[in-house]
Parts: structure tokens; C-alpha cells; sequence
């Protein structure tokens, strides 16, 4: 025969004063016969208790976010440096930048203004006069020979630096100075160093020498019939070490100068008389 479950009563509930009682508002709103409910078993609303031997700690809130766990503290104290060691990164890059930034600033300032005050300008050069040797008639006809050629060329080269009213021009030793016909060099030989003085042009003499020249037969017919009409294109390239110097103190760093000369010679033995054509030197403003 089945057990029979017998229903168990439900623990009193408070309720206002001007609250009617449960049952009575359940019968009287409709008029119907109050029905019976079977309550849940007390069980069900019971906390669930630990097992037997084991122990319940309350821990803070607070505490549980904010402290890690012994095997974890390692991990966490690398992970919590992590953002600070960045910020100290990034603040260290960004300061950098900016003393960086800052220097070009002054620096680009300071070229400003020592410009706009000494107003610095680019010296002038010219071909003032040659004397050729070892380019004559006999010399041309045995240019294809195993020996080859080995001309010497003296030039005289005027270095104006008039257009400078404040600015001084230091030649530093290491320069060169070459000669060519037709893209073929004749001679080279080194430049004199010295200094030059404001409102100043000198005439520096220039010794070129080649050895072992040697001309193709299109370039010794070139040569030939240009010496017969009495005008020989010469080109002169020179590359000086120049600093530029403000005052007794202050000095450019060293750049290379480049100057490139076109002369036309009437004849290629002796003196020369040789017509300049101008020289083009770089631009100025290359060398800030």
C-alpha cells in the first residue's frame, strides 16, 4: 500500500492591517469556494550545507578583486608593470622627439640668421690663361702609339671672392683640377689650398699632367680640324674642399665644390690664348 503524503502547513506570512487575509481574498473576489494548495517541502527553501569537513570563509569583495592568489602574484605584478613601463616608454620617446625637434628649430634659426646678416654668396671663377705642351702636330699623329700621349697643361685661374662683403673663403688641401677634350681627360693635378679674405679675387696657378692618353681615331680627327680652324673646346673641372668663414670665429663645415669651365684655345702648343666661356659653380643654397 502507497505512503500517503500529508501536506505540510506554510509558515505564517506578515501582512499589513488594511491587507485581507489570503484566503478570504481569494474566495470572496469571484464568490468561489476557497481551494486547497500543497506547500513546497521545507527542504526545498533550506540553504544548501557543505559537505562534512569542509569549511566556508567569507572573503571581502574588495579583497577578492584587488589581491591575486599566491601561485598568480608573479604573473600579476608583470602584467600590472606592464602599462607603467609603457608610459615611461612612450613619455621617453615623446621628450626625444621634442628636445630633437627643438635643436633642428635653433639650429635652422641660426642659419637664418647668420645668413640674412653676412649675406653669403658663391665665388666666382674664371680661366684667366694656359700653356700646352705635348698636344702639338707630332704629338697628335703618334696618339694612337703604345706610349700615348702625356700632355701638360698650366693654367692660371682667377678666384673672385668680390661678391662676399663680410664672408671669407677657406680652400682646404685634397682639391683636384682636370682638363678634357671631347669627354677624354688630358691632364689633372691637385688645387692649392689657402684663404680668402672678403673683397678679394686671386689668380692661383694650376699644374696639370697626364701620362698615358690615348685618343680614338674619331676624337684625333676632332682635334686636328679643330686646331686647324683655330678654336679648340677645352672643358676644366675642379673639386675644392671649401669652408665658408663668418667673422674670426664662426666656420661652415667643409662641402665639396664643384666648378665646370668651357675655354676655347686657338692653338694647343705653347701659350695659349684662351677665351673663357664662363664657369657654373653649384648653387650656394647647397651648401647650408
Amino acid at each position: 500500500m502507497a505512503d500517503r503524503v500529508h501536506p505540510v502547513p506554510a509558515p505564517p506570512s506578515r501582512r499589513r492591517p488594511d491587507q485581507p487575509p489570503a484566503d478570504a481574498a481569494a474566495s470572496g473576489a469571484a464568490g468561489e469556494p476557497p481551494t486547497e494548495t500543497t506547500p513546497l517541502h521545507p527542504s526545498f527553501n533550506r540553504p544548501l550545507s557543505p559537505p562534512p569537513g569542509t569549511y566556508i570563509v567569507h572573503v571581502p569583495k574588495d579583497q577578492v578583486l584587488r589581491v591575486p592568489p599566491p601561485d598568480r602574484a608573479r604573473r600579476y605584478r608583470k602584467l600590472a608593470a606592464r602599462p607603467a613601463r609603457r608610459r615611461l616608454l612612450r613619455r621617453a620617446c615623446c621628450c626625444s622627439c621634442a628636445a630633437l625637434l627643438l635643436l633642428l628649430l635653433l639650429a635652422a634659426a641660426l642659419a637664418g640668421a647668420v645668413y640674412l646678416l653676412f649675406r653669403p654668396r658663391a665665388p666666382a671663377f674664371s680661366v684667366a690663361s694656359l700653356s700646352i705642351r705635348g698636344l702639338d702636330a707630332a704629338a697628335l699623329s703618334s696618339s694612337t702609339s703604345s706610349s700615348g700621349l702625356s700632355p701638360e697643361v698650366d693654367a692660371a685661374v682667377r678666384a673672385d671672392n668680390g661678391a662676399n662683403r663680410k664672408v671669407g673663403v677657406e680652400y682646404r688641401g685634397g682639391g683636384s683640377v682636370a682638363v678634357s677634350y671631347a669627354g677624354q681627360r688630358l691632364a689633372a693635378g691637385p688645387w692649392p689650398a689657402f684663404r680668402q679674405p672678403p673683397r678679394n679675387a686671386t689668380v692661383l696657378a694650376v699644374a696639370m699632367r697626364g701620362q698615358g692618353v690615348r685618343l680614338t681615331e674619331e676624337q684625333a680627327r676632332r682635334l686636328a680640324a679643330d686646331r686647324a680652324a683655330g678654336a679648340v673646346p677645352l672643358e676644366m673641372e675642379a673639386r675644392v674642399p671649401v669652408r665658408l668663414r663668418f667673422g674670426k670665429v664662426l666656420r661652415t663645415w667643409t662641402v665639396d665644390v664643384k666648378a665646370r669651365c668651357d675655354v676655347a684655345v686657338d692653338r694647343l702648343e705653347g701659350e695659349v690664348a684662351a677665351v673663357s666661356r664662363g664657369c657654373r659653380v653649384r648653387p650656394l643654397w647647397w651648401w647650408w
